[in-house]
């Protein structure tokens, strides 16, 4: 799946060359700007920037490697290790879905009758990597109020085409008929009904086993042509196409079967079960067919066999996420062009539209220029919000964004991810009953919040300034006040500030997101201490640090603009923050700071306390982007070095120093 720079999808790559790459269209980009004023809905005026509902994902893809498991033959805790450290990266960019490629290449990530363990978990296709990973993925994707949709690559059994090498109880192995060798892979044959049975047995034994969120299928249909070679279903043909006119619509009406039918037998079984495909992003040009997109590339229709536009016009697929990996003002295949187009097509069939993103392109070498802009993505979904029909995106893949080149994913989430977000509602199901907030305590940690709410999945807490005599309807209509969403009933606000009032609320969701009405309200008086906070960052006049400090916005979770960084010395060398404490009393002291594996696992913070300095160490690897408290100190009045960031550790890794926070108690 998607145009990746790896050995696995060079030849794909130079396919697509040379057929998508044919004569340019004359298409002007527009100028992409953030919208000029604030939209409404329900007589609230909300905010494009916080949508109350927008799927945000991204895929996790398993064949070749490529996100996970790095590679095979880890043990068990460290695939679950890698697991969890890619889900942690979802929920610290604010997103609310994965898809995890389960089935790459006729081979599974859980232990199936059908078919054999996947070689990329231990390397050996039918090697049992000693747990169950799809049940993992699904707790742990779970317990983060993750969304998890599980990915099957339908057709492809092997990116080679030597049947000996697959394990000797393989199906396609047993079943020489099933398959065929094509551009030197092995595929099912999608001609054969026998096939298609089989194909949707497999995904369906994983649906009816696992709590799955949803089914999803990438962009591999009927093989991508290659110059010179034809697929070889002339037999297959000969045995099933009666009715046909050519084996072009033969081959068409087999993608549709497997989709259609598929679509009946998920929702037969779990009919809150979300089944969705992520196609090539052209459907047919508007030169072959008045009804495609003023585009010029490859088009599907035509060359997989995937009629997309009738699967979302007969209501197939609960959802369609086409890979527009171009960019805008790209002649060939528009990016605006293109999202302009899907979107006509949705609206008003039911289908949700979700875009996928190229994520591996912002900053890659030997990319379009364009791709050199580290707002090129973050334009995107500017362009997203001119189409209502779009309900989201997906990115691929995982390492492109943690890697976050250029600062791409991260201009993109300042801009657009800065709230939680609810996923999207799907089908008609009636919404729970409104929780009931049974506590919210104030304490050292925050405000501790618990709830009583029966038959929900999950809760979506909100907050406001202040203690109104009544919610206001208008406080649910966007994202602004909504702090996080959870499978749990408790909750701790930790950025909850002493000195202020807040009132809470929590709506209660269904599995297919219908949401309830909120709670009654939950206020929290202001804490003790006159409401004294205040918030310095390295950017601001009272933070110093020596020439050893450098500035950096690599990571996503920094506060402000950049934060500064230095290497471990045998020396303290801190950086200061320098504040002004109104009068002699009890404080509570928080810090900043991104996380990464690079970054130190025990940073010396020096708090200037009455008394004489305090030294806290805080594992910067982890628990990044959010307030972390260092304790609840004594500090004597004045303005003077409150916090510093000490470079004298024995641990190895950046030692970070970015914004601290100074709460009256």
């Amino acid at each position: 799946m998607r145009f990746v720079a790896s050995a696995l999808k060079l030849l794909f790559v130079t396919t697509l060359l040379r057929i998508v790459l044919v004569a340019l269209t004359a298409v002007f980009a527009l100028v992409v700007t953030p919208a000029a004023a604030p939209a409404t809905a329900g007589g609230c005026t909300v905010d494009p920037a916080t949508p109350k509902r927008q799927l945000r994902g991204m895929w996790i893809s398993s064949v070749a490697n490529i996100d996970w498991p790095s590679r095979t033959g880890l043990s068990a805790s460290a695939q679950q290790a890698e697991l969890r450290a890619w889900l942690d990266l979802a929920v610290q960019r604010r997103m609310n879905a994965v898809f995890v490629q389960v089935r790459p290449t006729a081979d599974t990530f859980w232990p199936s009758s059908l078919e054999p363990w996947s070689q990329w978990l231990t390397g050996a296709q039918g090697g049992d990597p000693g747990y169950d990973p799809l049940a993992f993925m699904v707790s742990e994707a779970h317990a983060r109020n993750l969304e998890l949709h599980a990915w099957f690559n339908p057709y492809r059994i092997a990116n080679h085409d030597d049947p000996s090498r697959l394990q000797a109880s393989h199906p396609a192995r047993r079943n020489p008929s099933w398959r065929f060798a094509y551009d030197g892979k092995l595929y099912y044959n999608p001609g054969l009904p026998v096939v298609r049975d089989f194909i949707q047995d497999v995904i369906m034994d994983a649906v009816t086993r696992y709590d799955l969120d949803g089914v999803h299928l990438d962009d591999y249909f009927y093989p991508y042509p290659a110059a010179g070679q034809t697929i070889p279903d002339a037999a297959a043909y000969a045995a099933h196409g009666a009715g046909f006119a050519n084996v072009h619509d033969w081959r068409r009406e087999n993608v549709n079967l497997l989709v259609r039918e598929l679509d009946q037998r998920i929702h037969t079984a779990k009919p809150w079960v979300s089944f969705g495909v992520s196609p090539f992003g052209i459907w047919r040009n508007a030169g072959t067919d008045p009804l495609g997109s003023r585009t010029s590339g490859l088009q599907s229709y035509d060359a997989i066999y995937a009629d997309t536009r009738l699967w979302v016009k007969q209501g197939w697929v609960d959802y369609i996420a086409p890979q527009l990996y171009w960019y805008i003002g790209y002649g060939p295949a528009d990016y605006e062009v293109l999202t302009a187009w899907w979107a006509g097509v949705a609206r008003d069939t039911g289908v949700q539209l979700l875009i996928g993103q190229a994520a591996y392109r912002a900053g890659a070498s030997g990319q379009d220029p364009a791709w050199q802009d580290r707002a090129e993505l973050s334009d995107h979904l500017y362009v997203n919000r001119r189409h209502p029909e779009v309900a989201g995106d997906i990115f691929f893949s995982a390492r492109d964004v943690k890697a976050d080149r250029i600062n791409s994913f991260s201009t993109l989430a300042n801009a657009h991810y800065t709230k939680p977000a609810l996923l999207p509602a799907r089908g008609t199901s009636a919404a729970p009953a409104a929780p009931a907030i049974t506590s919210a305590t104030r304490g050292s940690g925050g405000v501790a919040l618990a709830w009583q709410g029966g038959g929900a999945t999950s809760y979506a807490v909100h907050r406001v300034t202040g203690t109104p005599a009544a919610a206001d309807p208008c406080t649910f209509a966007d994202a602004r006040n909504l702090l996080t969403t959870t499978r749990k009933t408790t909750f701790t606000d930790a950025s909850a500030t002493a000195g202020t009032a807040y009132t809470y609320y929590v709506t209660a969701l269904n599995r297919t997101h219908q949401e309830s009405p909120p709670s009654a309200g939950k206020a929290v008086p202001a804490g003790s201490g006159g409401g004294f906070s205040v918030v310095i960052d390295n950017a601001d006049p009272g933070f110093t640090a020596g020439s050893g400090w450098g500035t950096s916005a690599f990571s996503g979770q920094l506060h402000g603009a950049d934060y500064r960084f230095a290497e471990p010395v045998s020396a303290s060398d801190p950086a200061w923050f320098r504040a002004g404490i109104p009068s002699a009393g009890g404080y509570r002291v928080e810090v900043w700071h991104p996380a990464d594996a690079g970054y130190n696992s025990a940073a010396p913070y020096i708090v200037a306390a009455d008394g004489g300095n305090r030294t806290i160490t805080v594992d910067q690897r982890t628990g990044g982007g959010q307030w972390r408290s260092l304790g609840d100190f004594t500090l004597a009045a004045g303005t003077y070095n409150v916090v510093g960031v000490s470079r004298w550790t024995s641990t190895s890794g950046y030692v970070i120093a970015d914004a601290i926070r100074i709460t009256r108690l």
